[in-house]
């Protein structure tokens, strides 16, 4: 029975670290995490990127070696960005059988059988002029860029990828992939769907690695407006219709709460990206120190996956894996 003038007591389960352990609610393992690569086919050694501390440009006969470390973290899965040698008005290198992307996935493969090679699936790294698709004046013409996404798509999977990942935002993406890629002989190729992806200004130090900074404008006649959060349920349902396999929401940080909603409306595992200025900070506090960086990237990735996160793909990920290993 309840008395009165009892005190509730919530920290006699915080009294010390194994029965805080028992109770915990939440658990980051490195089976959570995907680690981008940035694979430039202009270079022969790695190149730092200078606003992501810790991140470099890699030539392809590095792959073999970067996803050999990836595995034997125990993290499961890469994510392939590609720098070609040419760019064009449409992006055509992005679906050359021998493109920068479609050599890593070989040399991933064949490094690690095991590890799952999931290619982001976009034209902004090569499109001379910095945008996700066709132009037709200043505008990037959605239609005809689902042609070439399915092109694209279907080279990544002949090339032998796990996942296939559009990211342009393009209305009917996942449609057009999920049928061109069926109608070639690929049924069994996962989409992870960039379901809700935001207009944001989290994105600067990923053009800097990969080149793709709009030449001019910028695309907010794409992506999402960051005010909008019925609108990313919205993106999020419409892709489930089309047939995606998996959902993802871009940025993470600043939207715990579009994870929430998206992981409670739908039954599909859920993707977030953790992406480059949101690495960034984090490095860059803590080589001001003014923050523990260990500390701090572990708490955040705990809020990803409290917020219903099933996978992170974060830059942080080799971090994490060995602080996790080290336990």
């Amino acid at each position: 029975m309840h008395k009165q003038n009892m005190i509730i007591r919530p920290r006699r389960t915080r009294q010390n670290a194994t029965i805080r352990n028992m109770v915990r609610e939440t658990t980051l393992s490195t089976h959570d995490f995907i680690y981008p690569l940035f694979v430039d086919e202009t270079i022969s050694d790695p190149v730092p990127v200078a606003s992501m501390p810790g991140v470099s440009r890699i030539p392809l006969s590095c792959v073999g070696k970067a996803v050999e470390e990836v595995a034997s973290l125990d993290i499961p899965g890469i994510i392939l960005f590609g720098i070609p040698k040419e760019k064009d008005t449409t992006g055509s290198s992005g679906w050359d059988k021998h493109g920068i992307v479609q050599e890593a996935i070989r040399a991933a493969k064949q490094a690690s059988p095991e590890t799952c090679v999931i290619a982001d699936t976009c034209f902004c790294e090569y499109t001379d002029h910095g945008h996700c698709g066709v132009l037709d004046g200043e505008t990037v013409d959605n239609d005809v860029t689902l042609i070439n996404l399915c092109k694209e798509a279907l080279s990544y999977a002949d090339a032998g990828v796990d996942i296939i990942a559009p990211s342009g935002m393009m209305d009917g993406m996942v449609d057009a992939i999920r049928t061109r890629l069926d109608h070639d002989g690929h049924q069994n190729v996962p989409i992870m769907s960039y379901a809700v992806k935001y207009a944001s200004g989290y994105f600067g130090p990923f053009r800097d690695a990969v080149d793709s900074s709009p030449g001019f404008g910028d695309r907010a006649t794409y992506q999402m407006d960051p005010a909008n959060a019925r609108e990313a349920l919205r993106e999020a349902l419409l892709d489930v219709e089309e047939g995606a396999d998996i959902l993802m929401v871009k940025p993470a940080l600043a939207y715990m709460d579009i994870i929430r909603t998206v992981k409670d409306a739908t039954h599909l595992p859920l993707a977030v990206y953790n992406v480059s200025g949101e690495y960034a900070m984090i490095k860059a506090a803590a080589e001001k120190g003014w923050i523990d960086e260990q500390r701090v990237v572990l708490e955040t990735m705990t809020g990803f996956k409290r917020a219903g996160a099933d996978m992170i793909i974060s830059y942080h990920a080799l971090d994490v894996a060995r602080w996790l290993n080290d336990g």
